[in-house]
């Protein structure tokens, strides 16, 4: 397999189209087509289902997508190793949770865009415990995500110490615990969020039950759901005072022990050298 057939296939199954990888790849799609099509007969497999113009990747395309993400990852190390290249270029995959990414990310990435125009940037936000298997799965090259972090195959550094705080509707009385809050629907992102399930713990410590758990997909959902009565939510104190958000609903302030919660940097310890990657460490690291 030639790594620029690799490459064409991988572009083709981001893209989910032959037009749209040629186009990328500044190529005729005549010439994708037959690259995929060679790639196919020399593994004596289908890499793609054909539906109208959508390329739908096989189970066998996906096998081979994940070989090739560290094949042409690797060769891209190589070459700039050898070379001696020190400049920062290609692509960076960065992981974040969307808090995050909303008040602590826009300045560090707008800083290195500057810094390191040839790098092109891709940003995946999610939960914690998706972005850890992210890295794992070679999907991102970076992440930042709550901590702890118990995996001895990552490298990991803090970065951020946050304030969590319990959101209610802005007519709610005061609270100084769960039972404040009994029975109340927590509000929050999908299941693997690090913020969700120390609420859930905060709960089951004091034995005070909550009535369910409503799952969304961005925290101004979360927040403007808070506000219009429809539950309690925990979220960084950082996120409501960057965006102004902290009129629609009450911030409640918790014991240092639930409240106070690190952000990590994590990566994978098996690729110590990664140009983009340890730039864009070391620049969040002077943004602290």
């Amino acid at each position: 397999m030639e790594l620029s057939s690799l490459r064409i296939f991988k572009t083709v199954a981001e893209e989910g189209s032959v037009t749209q990888a040629a186009a990328r790849l500044h190529r005729v799609q005549s010439n994708v087509s037959a690259r995929l099509n060679q790639l196919e007969e020399s593994l004596g497999v289908t890499l793609f289902n054909r539906s109208g113009r959508r390329m739908l990747i096989t189970a066998e395309g996906t096998r081979l997508l994940e070989y090739a993400d560290r094949l042409l990852r690797l060769a891209d190390e190589a070459q700039m190793s050898v070379r001696g290249e020190q400049e920062p270029a290609g692509q960076l995959r960065i992981g974040s949770m969307e808090t995050t990414a909303a008040a602590r990310l826009p300045r560090v990435l707008g800083a290195f865009h500057r810094k390191y125009p040839q790098v092109d940037l891709l940003l995946d936000t999610g939960p914690t415990d998706y972005l850890v298997q992210q890295v794992l799965n070679h999907k991102v090259d970076v992440a930042l995500v709550s901590a702890p972090i118990e995996r001895p195959e990552l490298e990991q550094v803090p970065v951020f110490v946050e304030e969590l705080v319990l959101l209610t509707d802005a007519l709610h009385g005061p609270v100084t615990g769960p039972a404040d809050v009994a029975r109340r629907t927590l509000l929050g992102f999908r299941s693997g969020c690090s913020y969700r399930r120390r609420l859930e713990w905060w709960f089951a410590d004091a034995g005070i039950p909550h009535a369910r758990v409503a799952e969304f997909g961005t925290f101004e959902a979360i927040i403007g759901c808070v506000a219009a009565g429809m539950g309690v939510a925990m979220m960084p104190r950082e996120v409501l005072r960057q965006r102004g958000l902290g009129r629609t609903v009450q911030c409640h302030t918790l014991p240092p022990d639930v409240a106070e919660v690190e952000t990590m940097m994590i990566w994978r310890r098996d690729i110590p050298h990664h140009a983009a990657r340890d730039a864009f460490i070391a620049g969040v690291g002077q943004a602290k």
